[in-house]
């Protein structure tokens, strides 16, 4: 077979330091045993079945373009949260809100700022504004150090990223830490607080972002309906900001970006959030069984306050998750750093604590 030629076309030199995202493998069949995929962080429920019935009806009208300025939705959110509707900018999950909060504060070779390992879609989006990646490690517990992420901020900082609870590691920051952050922050830099597993958090400390934003006009926080609102398929997240950053945000969206399908599921979503709330509990009970037996193992797991649990296994990492396949369970490991393996059905974290025992007690 011949050789393709090179293409001529000349693309941006920073595609070069792109990192390549990782998405979580599909669970590969094995005969004789049901497969589990618990890489992607997804709600293992299917809908529910208001949310299918809405989102049924509006196939219906699919050849007709979507709101674009998501209307309904915005105004659902508004009398949910409790903030103004100026306030609120929606995008195609909030990846891609993320990406339009770093296209309107970043210029080529301003700084991001944010802590590592975290989640890994930020250093894709940093680097593809042409901006900087200012990565701060994470501490001894795998949490944020939020005083060296001050101290990492210089005249070129135009946005800071405070994950919380941080995905993968799974610790969330609390409130009188981020406020003691908020305080060395210049006010000219944007925080934008990622509250993407928010539903499943359990601790009293966690922050109520909503308040902190009402009190710092440099506050953004960013919420999607992927994780516990089981939509990751549709496509919808938001951000809650102030009016000047809100505005600058919808001017940066992709027209037409949020499908009327994803709007209608959103709403319908929030409308049934008291069963979907049964369904988080049942998943964080899940999560607090996995990290005992894990415990109780003698592994060494961080807090896990979203719905998954991190196992720090260093350069151990690829090998324990080809282990974890070839039990039937696909996890996602990070080489180098550790495996984050999602909380889904009680079978998957039964086969989890065979395969983690088995592997302690080969080593």
């Amino acid at each position: 077979m011949s050789q393709q030629p090179t293409s001529p076309v000349r693309l941006r030199s920073t595609l070069g330091g792109v990192p390549a995202y990782v998405p979580g493998k599909p669970a590969a069949p094995l005969e004789g045993v049901t497969a589990y995929k618990i890489s992607s962080n997804e709600n293992p429920y299917p809908p529910l079945p208001s949310v299918l019935d809405a989102v049924t009806e509006a196939a219906a009208s699919m050849n007709r373009y979507p709101d674009m300025g998501v209307t309904e939705l915005t105004a659902a959110l508004s009398e949910r949260l409790g903030v103004p509707a100026t306030h609120l900018a929606t995008g195609t999950g909030s990846v891609a809100v993320l990406a339009q909060l770093i296209a309107i504060t970043c210029d080529p070779g301003d700084e991001v700022v944010y802590a590592w390992r975290s989640f890994e879609a930020y250093p894709i989006v940093v680097a593809l504004a042409g901006a900087t990646s200012v990565q701060v490690p994470l501490d001894a517990d795998a949490r944020h150090d939020l005083d060296a992420m001050a101290a990492a901020i210089t005249d070129r900082t135009r946005l800071v990223l405070v994950c919380t609870p941080n995905n993968p590691t799974g610790p969330a920051v609390r409130e009188d830490e981020l406020r003691a952050f908020l305080a060395k922050v210049p006010q000219d830099v944007l925080v934008v607080v990622d509250e993407a597993y928010l539903e499943f958090t359990t601790e009293e400390t966690v922050p109520d972002a909503l308040a902190i934003y009402r009190q710092h006009p440099n506050v953004a926080v960013l919420r999607t309906f992927s994780k516990a609102y089981g939509l990751a398929g549709l496509r919808v997240g938001y951000a809650v900001a102030h009016e000047e950053v809100a505005t600058a945000l919808r001017k940066a969206a992709t027209p037409f970006g949020v499908t009327d399908l994803a709007q209608r599921a959103a709403i319908a979503s929030l409308d049934a959030y008291d069963e979907l709330e049964v369904r988080v509990k049942e998943l964080v009970a899940e999560r607090e069984r996995l990290v005992a037996g894990l415990r109780e193992q003698g592994w060494e797991v961080p807090d896990a306050q979203g719905n998954f649990v991190w196992l720090p296994l260093g350069d151990e990492a690829v090998p324990f998750g080809q282990a974890c396949q070839a039990r039937g369970l696909t996890v996602r490991p990070f080489a180098g750093d550790g495996v984050r393996v999602t909380v889904a059905e009680p079978e998957a974290t039964d086969r989890l604590l065979e395969v983690t025992q088995e592997w302690r007690s080969s080593r």
